[in-house]
């Protein structure tokens, strides 16, 4: 087995800082845990995408009928990206600590890739 890389922290931060996550991806092939977070910062990435553009998808329509009720929706967007900076921070510290943060329903998609 070898060693782990000397990089290991930075590699794991980068790995949850969205498309970054591909330099530890293509930098760092020989360390599986690095792969590991690398593939799942990659996978919250397109999750976080995919709900994001949901999202403004159902707040522009509802905006368009009810002014009021989009203006709300728009501020529990912050809110939302508040939890999305958080579960990030989580997962880097989870990391960095040799641990592994499993997002029920998304992780699993890791080892799919």
């Amino acid at each position: 087995m070898p060693d782990p890389s000397p990089n290991r922290g930075v590699m794991i931060v980068l790995a949850y800082l969205w498309p970054l996550a591909l330099v530890p991806l293509l930098v760092e092939r020989q360390d599986s845990e690095i792969q590991w977070h690398a593939k799942h910062g990659l996978v919250l990435m397109v999750a976080e995408l995919a709900l994001l553009f949901a999202y403004i998808l159902i707040t522009t329509m509802i905006s368009l009928s009810s002014l009021g009720l989009g203006g709300v929706l728009v501020l529990l967007l912050m809110f939302a990206w508040v939890g999305i900076l958080a579960l990030h921070v989580l997962a880097i510290l989870k990391g960095v600590n040799g641990r592994r943060l499993i997002v029920p329903g998304i992780s699993a998609y890791v080892e799919r890739f």
